[in-house]
This record gives structure tokens, C-alpha cells and sequence, in this order.
């Protein structure tokens, strides 16, 4: 075995000039980066992220190797839901800033050659959206009313909810008015917090809506969107009763799909937007945000509906080799059935982040967050696996996203005082889930400034508690410095550009004592705690096992997440190339 100088540098030398897709399908490989605007840097030290914050952090992304940036929403909103519940979809929260520092961020990320994709929230809004607060003053059967899903309730006084849908964030999915006599009245449907009512995609005057809100950021030139629990835009007709839970991945139960998920009406609204987005320039996009397994996923980016789909079957999947061989193959099958990438994601705004919860072993409850009386991630362990969990995932073939602070290793905020919450779901299980704020904690940037860099006010505190140990992860701490996680992301997303891996094609290698690994067809290297594959003349080693494992003879390491020498240790994965294949396609 042979090792390399695996910093960017030093594969620059090696590798030759960077090689990608074409211009117009960049979304087919592209490496996008999620920026949550409160928590990622404060830029007039309030102690809130805002657009500014942003604008003057973007070099940190160039240098890190992202093609794209993802912003979750900055518009107008009460704040109810972290910012998705949206007031105004054509203007931006006076907490971020304003339309012309939007621009001012937009022009700066074109000018480091980042494109930008913006949220777009279409199935609720807020409640203080200028047409719900009309349709709470309108009669029933109004028009004001008909953008939305009121109904008369069920029972003799109307005092039963019209069907028996739960929230997403616990209780009841409707919510019942007080009508302008002082009367109870309607019900209206809320799938997530009464503060965000469901549009009714039915009524085109809500379909017309959007397609304004969708020109008005096309026409500032933004490179696409990413479109919030685009599943639940339709309902089935007569909103049937449904006396099933509906989290984490959406499933068909005897055939059906719950009728407030992937109805079929949803891709003629895919399309119309499609249609929208190619009269620019061909080069805008949508990502789904659906959580529904790989094969019905994979009907929303048919080739005229949306163009990604986040994986989520692959951010749930526990760090076990044959679960993720199963879901990788699956993942790959569906898409290429539809001429799609795959879009590869481990954490998010909305999820515990992997370096925590990889230090778990067993089932853990993605959205429910961790308490300081709760059991502890073992946290060594889960940077380990997160480490070479991220390795895996930048090796795979399609596009792939990443969340802000996970190319720092950032753990989940386990210790968040309880009356510091603000997700919704705190209050709403009666205390019961904590939910996500542990990871959307204000990002660290250096190690001894006031609120670690994340602001310039030194009395000023973040919206949310930083934890004290942050400042050891801060970017000032580990740039430049060998072994770190920054450097890792930032040497795997190099390699990965330079070598092509997200236009590649996988391959599963075998060994000599190899076969088929029982009930998924996938030949396997004779070890069911590795993942070995090959994409191009990158062949890739995981280790998912308690043991070392050798690497082949001859082979020339590129990068690892952890040290190697002629093994590859336990919850580890290396990138290598053997015998000629030593540069860059």
C-alpha cells in the first residue's frame, strides 16, 4: 500500500485541471450546502444570522468546495416554525435584512461561481399571511375561504374536527373558528402547527399565486428551489379519515397512500412548474423535499417534473453495512429507472445531526431531539462513523447535500436548557419531544470571540444557547490543521470534483471468498461488515465492523477518515486507486 498528500493542493498537482458535467445539468452532481439564515453568522449582532451575516461568510464555502447554497426561508414570518411559516413569499424577514441584501448575496455567491437555491414553502403559510387573516373575516363558502381547507365539523354542533388526521407536530390536524357572530365555527386543516395553514391546491387562483412568487425569484436571478414537503400539496378527494401515524417515511399501506401524502395530483403541479422554470435559461432547478421511499420518490423527477429528490431512505439508514448496501442499490435502481441522480443527504435543519446520532447504537427518533436527561451519544464514536459515513456518501454517484457545521463535525446540542426551546413540537407533545433545536444552534467560527464568531456583540446573546464546548469546533480551530474534519470535507469534495464521482457509475467489488448477500442480490466482498465499490478508477472501502480490514495490494490511498496503514480501521472509510489508475479521469 501507498499513501498520498491528500490536501487540495497536493491533488491539484496530481490530478490535473477539474473536469465536471455540463453547465446546464450542474444539478446532476452538484455538492449543495444548507444555510439555516438564523444560525449560520450574525451580521449586525443581535445575536440572529441574517443575509449580511451570510454575504460575509460565502468565501468559507468557496474554500470549502461547494458548487451550490441552499437557504431555508428568509422571508416574513411570526417565527412560529423556524421561519416555514411564511407571511409573505415575496419579500425578506426585517430580521435577515432586506431585498437588496438578498441581492448583494446572490451577486457575491455568482461571483464565487456558487449558485443559489432558495426555499419555497407552498402547502401551508402562516397564519398571519395577509389571505388567511381575510379568509378568518370571511363567511363560510367565501372565496377568501376556498384558498384554504375549511370545513364544517363533524357532529351535531360541529364540535368534532371534519376527519381524524393528525399533525406532523401532535394533536389534531384542524383547528376550529370563532366566526365574526362570536359563534364557534369552520374548522381549517393545518398538517403541521395551527400557525400554518394548508393552501388548497385545488383552487387554481392558489396555483397562479405561486407561480408569481416563483418569477419574482427566477426574475432576481436565483438558481432554483428547494420546495418544502412538496407531497402534501394535494389531498384525495372528501379528505377520508386516516386513523394512522404518518412520520418519518411515508409509506403505502395495502397499495394506498395516506390521503394527505403523494396523491397523484401532485405532478401535473410538478410539471406546470418545470414548464415555468425552462422558459429561463435551462439552467434552474427544483428539489423535492418528499419523504417517501426511493420508488415513488423517484415518479417526482421524471424528466419533465422536478429534477432532485433528497434521499431521505438513505439519512434514516443506521450505520450497518447491509441496510446501506440495500439502500444505496435501491436508491440507484429507481432513479436510473427515470434517468435521475440520486441526491444524497445525512443531515438537516429538521433532523438530529449524524455526528450524534451515529453515536447511538439502535433506533433513534430523528426529529425528537435530546435533552441533558436523556441518554448521550457517545460522541468520539459518532464523529468517527459520521467521518466516514460523509466519506461513503461523497463517493456515490448523483448530487449530494450538506448541512452547515457538519463539515465541522458539529454534535447535536444535547444540553439546550428546556425553556430555550422554540420548536413547535416542544409545546404541542406536552413536553414530551423536544424536537429540533439542538440542531440549529448558532455555528461556531472561531474559538475565544464573543458567541464564538458567530456575532460581534459581546452582551449579546444568540437565539438559541451555544454550547460551551463549541469553540473547539470552530472554523478558525481546524482550518489548515491535518486530520480535522474541515479539512477531510474539503479534501473529499476536491477529490471528488477531480475524479468525477458524481457523474461516475457504481460498481460492488468482490473478493475471492465473496458472493450474493443473503435477500438483496448485491454481490459482497465476503465480509458483511464492509462496503467496498467502485466508481470509476476510485475504488472505496467502508468498515462498518468491530475489526480492522486489509486493503487490496497496491493500493494508493487518496483519502481516509481516519488514519490507515495497511488496514482500514473499524468505522472507517477510505478512498484508494490501484495498480495504473492513479490520477484523475
Amino acid at each position: 500500500m501507498t499513501t498520498a498528500d491528500s490536501t487540495p493542493a497536493a491533488v491539484a498537482a496530481q490530478a490535473g485541471p477539474p473536469s465536471g458535467a455540463a453547465d446546464d445539468d450542474w444539478w446532476r452532481t452538484a455538492v449543495i450546502y444548507q444555510i439555516y439564515p438564523r444560525s449560520f453568522a450574525d451580521g449586525d449582532g443581535d445575536g440572529t444570522g441574517d443575509l449580511p451575516g451570510i454575504t460575509g461568510r460565502l468565501d468559507h464555502l468557496a474554500d470549502l468546495g461547494v458548487d451550490a447554497l441552499w437557504l431555508s426561508p428568509f422571508y416574513p414570518s411570526p417565527q412560529r416554525d423556524g421561519g416555514y411559516d411564511v407571511a409573505d413569499y415575496r419579500a425578506v424577514d426585517p430580521r435577515y435584512g432586506t431585498l437588496a441584501d438578498f441581492d448583494e448575496l446572490l451577486a457575491r455567491a455568482h461571483e464565487l461561481s456558487i449558485r443559489v437555491i432558495v426555499d419555497l414553502v407552498p402547502n401551508h403559510c402562516s397564519s398571519e399571511h395577509v389571505a388567511f387573516r381575510a379568509a378568518l373575516a370571511a363567511a363560510p363558502g367565501s372565496d377568501e375561504r376556498a384558498l384554504f381547507h375549511f370545513r364544517d365539523g363533524r357532529g351535531p354542533d360541529g364540535s368534532l374536527p371534519p376527519n381524524d388526521w393528525t399533525s406532523m407536530f401532535e394533536g389534531p390536524a384542524w383547528t376550529r373558528v370563532t366566526e365574526a357572530d362570536s359563534r364557534p365555527g369552520q374548522w381549517y386543516l393545518h398538517l403541521f402547527d395551527p400557525s400554518q395553514p394548508d393552501w388548497n391546491w385545488d383552487n387554481p387562483a392558489v396555483r397562479d399565486d405561486f407561480e408569481r412568487t416563483l418569477r419574482f425569484w427566477l426574475d432576481r436571478d436565483v438558481d432554483g428551489f428547494r420546495v418544502d414537503v412538496c407531497d402534501a400539496l394535494v389531498k384525495a378527494p372528501g379528505l377520508p379519515d386516516w386513523p394512522r401515524p404518518t412520520h418519518g417515511v411515508i409509506e403505502p399501506v395495502d397499495g394506498v397512500m395516506p390521503p394527505m401524502w403523494d396523491q397523484e395530483g401532485i405532478h401535473e403541479i410538478f410539471r406546470s412548474w418545470r414548464r415555468l422554470l425552462d422558459t429561463y435559461d435551462g439552467r434552474r432547478i427544483l428539489c423535492a423535499e418528499a419523504w417517501l421511499p426511493p420508488e415513488r420518490a423517484a415518479r417526482i423527477i421524471r424528466a419533465d417534473e422536478m429534477h432532485q429528490a433528497f434521499n431521505f431512505r438513505f439519512l434514516e439508514t443506521p450505520w450497518q453495512a447491509t441496510p446501506l448496501r440495500n439502500v444505496v442499490a435501491e436508491s440507484l435502481a429507481a432513479n436510473d429507472g427515470v434517468g435521475a441522480p440520486t441526491t444524497w443527504v445525512l443531515s438537516n435543519h429538521d433532523v438530529m445531526r449524524h455526528a450524534s446520532r451515529f453515536g447511538y447504537d439502535g433506533h433513534v427518533e430523528l426529529e425528537h431531539g435530546v435533552g441533558a436527561d436523556d441518554p448521550q451519544p457517545d460522541r468520539p464514536l459518532g464523529l468517527r462513523r459520521a467521518r466516514a459515513a460523509t466519506a461513503l456518501m461523497l463517493a456515490l454517484p448523483g448530487s449530494a447535500y450538506l448541512y452547515q457545521g457538519e463539515e465541522l463535525g458539529l454534535p447535536e446540542a444535547t444540553a439546550l436548557p428546556d425553556a430555550a426551546r422554540q420548536d413547535p413540537v416542544w409545546e404541542r407533545s406536552g413536553h414530551r419531544i423536544r424536537g429540533r433545536d439542538g440542531c440549529r444552534v448558532p455555528l461556531p467560527w472561531t474559538e475565544a470571540d464573543p458567541a464564538f464568531g458567530f456575532g460581534t456583540a459581546a452582551d449579546v446573546d444568540t437565539w438559541l444557547p451555544q454550547p460551551s464546548d463549541y469553540g473547539s469546533y470552530a472554523v478558525a480551530a481546524q482550518r489548515g490543521r491535518p486530520g480535522s474534519t474541515l479539512e477531510l470535507y474539503r479534501t473529499l469534495l476536491d477529490l471528488r470534483r477531480r475524479y468525477r464521482l458524481g457523474e461516475g457509475t457504481l460498481k460492488w467489488v468482490t473478493s475471492p471468498d465473496a458472493g450474493v448477500h443473503p435477500g438483496d442480490n448485491i454481490p459482497h466482498p465476503g465480509n458483511d461488515d464492509v462496503l467496498h465499490l467502485a466508481n470509476g478508477s476510485v475504488e472505496v472501502v467502508a468498515n462498518l465492523g468491530a475489526q480492522p480490514v486489509p486493503l487490496p495490494p497496491g493500493a494508493h490511498v487518496l483519502a481516509a477518515s481516519e488514519p490507515v496503514t495497511a488496514d482500514v480501521p473499524p468505522d472507517a472509510t477510505v478512498w484508494f486507486t490501484t495498480g495504473e489508475a492513479n490520477t484523475a479521469r
